[in-house]
């Protein structure tokens, strides 16, 4: 690993440990030319992922973008930071986790849809409006009565 102090292309290991939920592999190292310090992120390659829009482009899979569209759905809600992150990270896990190459962008925005059902109900209404394109109240009261379903079927299940 080349230093970034005396940029000599030799150094040691002085420490490992997990990060991030054990996805990255932080190494503490020191380099044998100047003996300075340095931290390094190991992850694990991931092939690029590509989202199918709706009329067939392609576009790289951006976390930014769902992030920013699940933060856009939580606004003004009693909601960390922490939490919204949390279920980027569980739904960019089952979207990677299918193994495909190319997704279509209707699939991902259903995941969304389905984690958002449990994870807040207004986050839900709101994603669903954009999502779905609600051109009118009856289509809100439509989703509505889908929410109600799935919380009335969550209570019998409990």
């Amino acid at each position: 690993m080349k230093c970034p102090f005396c940029k000599q292309a030799d150094s040691r290991v002085i420490d490992s440990r997990a990060a991030e939920d054990g996805t990255t592999i932080r190494r503490r190292r020191e380099c044998n030319g100047c003996g300075k310090r340095f931290t390094t992120y190991e992850v694990v390659e991931k092939l690029p992922l590509m989202v199918v829009k709706q009329d067939g482009r392609r576009e790289v899979f951006k976390r930014d973008k769902l992030l920013n569209g699940i933060v856009r759905s939580c606004d003004k809600r009693d909601i960390s930071m922490e939490r919204i992150v949390t279920l980027v990270n569980e739904i960019e896990r089952d979207v990677r986790n299918t193994m495909e190459q190319e997704v279509a962008s209707a699939k991902i925005g259903e995941l969304v849809m389905n984690r958002l059902k449990d994870f807040d109900e207004v986050a839900y209404i709101r994603f669903a409006s954009v999502y779905r394109k609600f051109a009118d109240i009856s289509s809100f009261l439509e989703e509505l009565k889908v929410l109600q379903a799935h919380k009335s079927e969550e209570m019998k299940d409990k």
